[in-house]
């Protein structure tokens, strides 16, 4: 959380802003260097609003909100490196949003071990109109993991991340193999 910086000078302190008269003014001089220290964070933040974008700079508490904002998962229990690897992700996860692929790159970054997806659609092209429709009537997608031994997976947390990225007709099942 934002908040304030012991000893942070403002960048524009407004006693230079007041009209000579008030200058030498004791009250206004105390009132301006106490709006001085309220407001010298918020014209940081802004300064270096570009920072709170870039994944390599974002302080560790924004990460979340800037997944959020990019509508990546709200994975919460996933640490810094991975969080901050799928941030760089964004644009290729977000191009091809609720495909199998972005499914797949998604469950692998947040865990760091290989998965399989595999989805019920398909696509077929024919001269002719009128043929048979390629893979199932029902829209779902199968979510296979394999962790190496010995290593546990958080099948609840797996599922609210496949939940928060996946289209909302779309069934999905989850499975671990080994």
């Amino acid at each position: 959380m934002r908040g304030m910086i012991p000893e942070l000078l403002s960048p524009h302190p407004l006693t230079e802003t007041l009209p000579s008269l008030l200058r030498e003014d004791p009250f206004a001089e105390s009132l301006c260097a106490s709006f001085d220290e309220l407001l010298a964070p918020a014209i940081l933040s802004l300064d270096t609003f570009v920072a709170y974008l870039d994944p390599e700079t974002t302080p560790d508490d924004m990460l979340p909100w800037l997944a959020q904002w990019l509508g990546l998962g709200s994975d919460l229990d996933v640490n810094q490196p991975p969080q901050r690897h799928e941030l760089k992700l964004a644009s290729s996860l977000n191009a091809a949003r609720g495909t199998r692929r972005s499914l797949q790159l998604l469950v692998e970054n947040a865990l760091g071990m290989p998965a399989e997806v595999t989805d019920s659609g398909g696509a077929r092209w024919s001269p002719t109109p009128g043929g048979e429709l390629p893979g199932e009537p029902e829209p779902a997608v199968r979510i296979v993991v394999h962790p190496p031994s010995g290593v546990a997976v958080d099948l609840d947390r797996l599922d609210a991340l496949i939940r928060s990225v996946k289209p909302a007709h779309v069934r999905h099942t989850v499975s671990v193999q080994p």
